[in-house]
């Protein structure tokens, strides 16, 4: 099951025909709706257990429409400890990064903030 993101726009993502209007992470095999952060705009290794807990190639980050979002120092270092590489961007080219990894093959997992 490799789910690809269908279509985002400010404050929705759709992803496999269903339309999503929260924040979320998409991992290979599941997707976790809901996703709340410690900090609204700011993403700690608690935020990313989910993702920090699968074998992946690859994490995109979508840091919300306006890119808003910070991604702490030490997110880049575990994730560079584990050999994973890190796209962040805004939201807007995000979801179309994490669908080029997905067409290619690649073991990767997204975390996508949907607004700001």
């Amino acid at each position: 099951m490799v789910l690809r993101i269908d279509d985002y726009g400010f404050g929705y993502i759709v992803i496999d025909g269903v339309r999503y209007s929260r924040d979320l992470i998409i991992l290979p095999d599941r997707l976790i709706t809901n996703w709340w952060r410690k900090e609204g705009h700011r993403i700690d290794l608690d935020d990313l257990r989910d993702i920090l807990n699968v074998d992946l190639e690859y994490v995109v980050i979508g840091t919300g429409y306006f890119g808003r979002v910070h991604v702490s120092d030490e997110v880049l270092k575990e994730l560079e400890k584990k050999n994973v590489k890190l796209i962040i961007t805004d939201s807007r080219n995000a979801w179309r990064k994490y669908n080029e990894l997905v067409d290619k093959g690649v073991k990767v997992g997204g975390a996508f903030h949907l607004t700001c």
